[in-house]
Order: C-alpha cells, then sequence, then structure tokens
C-alpha cells in the first residue's frame, strides 16, 4: 500500500503548476496576465517550505515593487485572481487571501507593513485524500468579497495556495501572487489579528507538513491566523 501511494505521489508532482496571475473584480477581467499582479521569477514553479523564513512568503521570488499598475475597486467587490493559460488548480490543499494597507502608493511598498487573512478555504467535504474535497480543487481561480468596513486606501492583496500532495516528505508547494489594488469606500472596521510575513507560518505547522497519503488522514488544520471578521 505504500508502494502506492508512493506511486500516486510521484504523479501528482507532473501535474501542472500555476500563476494566479490575472485579475477579475465582479466577473469581470481586467487586463491581460500580471497588468495588476507583481510578476515573480521563478514562473509557474512553486517555492516550498524554506520560503517561510524569507521575505519572498510576502509575493512570491523577485516580485518587486515598482512595476506593475494599482486597480481602482470599491469595499464590498467580489475579487478573482485567475491563473494563466487556463490552467486549473490540480493539487489538494488551503487557500488564502491576505491583505496589507500601504503606507502610501502601493506600487512602492515592500510589504513589510501589517497583514490580515480575508478569505481561506480548504475542505469541502470528508477526507483529506480525496482530492475532490478540496474546495479549490479543479477551479481556476480563488475568489474572495473584500470586506464592506475594510479601510480605504492602496493595497497589496496576497492570493495564495498551498499543494499538500508532497507535505508528507516536507515538501509542500506554495503558489503565491501579490495584485496590487486600490479600495474605495466608507472604511469603518479594525481588520485583525495583524501579522506580519514572514511570521505566518513554520514549516513544521501541521496544516504544511501534513500527510493526505493515508487511509485515515488526521483532521486539515488550517495553517496561519484566523480570517478578519468583517467589522
Amino acid at each position: 500500500m505504500k508502494f502506492l501511494y508512493g506511486l500516486a505521489a510521484m504523479a501528482a508532482t507532473a501535474d501542472a503548476h500555476y500563476i494566479f496571475n490575472i485579475l477579475f473584480v465582479n466577473g469581470q477581467r481586467q487586463g491581460g496576465e500580471y497588468s495588476y499582479v507583481r510578476r515573480n521569477s521563478n514562473s509557474y514553479n512553486p517555492a516550498f517550505p524554506d520560503i517561510v523564513n524569507s521575505n519572498d512568503l510576502r509575493c512570491n521570488v523577485g516580485a518587486k515593487p515598482g512595476n506593475t499598475q494599482t486597480f481602482t475597486v470599491k469595499a464590498g467587490d467580489k475579487i478573482g485572481l485567475k491563473l494563466f493559460n487556463n490552467e486549473f488548480i490540480e493539487h489538494p490543499g488551503p487557500g488564502f487571501v491576505y491583505m496589507s494597507k500601504a503606507p502610501g502608493s502601493v506600487n512602492s511598498y515592500d510589504g513589510s507593513g501589517d497583514w490580515f487573512k480575508v478569505y481561506e478555504t480548504g475542505l469541502c467535504q470528508g477526507k483529506a485524500n480525496t482530492d475532490g474535497n478540496w474546495c479549490s480543487y479543479n477551479k481556476d481561480r480563488l475568489e474572495f468579497t473584500i470586506p464592506p468596513k475594510t479601510p480605504p486606501g492602496e493595497y497589496l492583496v496576497r492570493v495564495e495556495h498551498i499543494g499538500l500532495h508532497e507535505g508528507h516528505v516536507n515538501r509542500a508547494q506554495f503558489y503565491i501572487e501579490c495584485a496590487q489594488l486600490k479600495i474605495e469606500g466608507s472604511g469603518g472596521g479594525n481588520p485583525s489579528p495583524l501579522v506580519k510575513i514572514p511570521g505566518i507560518y513554520k514549516a513544521n505547522d501541521p496544516g504544511i507538513a501534513y500527510n493526505k497519503w493515508t487511509n485515515n488522514p488526521a483532521p486539515y488544520i488550517m495553517p496561519g491566523p484566523a480570517v478578519w471578521n468583517g467589522n
């Protein structure tokens, strides 16, 4: 049985990798690939758990400020970050969205300030060893609604998917991109808990060093902070 699980894990590594580099707002595509998403230097290849202690955990390897447009949206808008090249999320694992308000122009912001989580998606049903039980599996994007009370300003919006098919050998795969959004609205909310990135994960967190290749996998524990309740 272990041999069969090993073969399945090897096959999973051959699935397509992906990049969340196309912005959708209220169901409408905005611009092209990387128009409003910072371009990373490792292309569609994932990062691995050694990234959790690096500043690259913010927006991915090589994703620097200064060369990306900023799109204006309203608090309450539905935002989607879609995969390039008509790809789909073909790895089991959780998805997240974090936001960080820039002190001025987001185009020059390095993400060293405070972050808060606004969205997470994990298992929809059943056990973690069935790929289709993960809510994001075989989807072409991650979508969330900007909390209506989000304070206005310019933000980095960090989308992340963690592929767990090699988590059992400490090789969870991190797919991360940052969009640049200017959010308008009346505000009034106090995002919390506030965290720094890096600092949200450890490589040995149970939701990262996770073994899905068993008949009875452990209950899945979401890594990182709680989602802001919107108030």
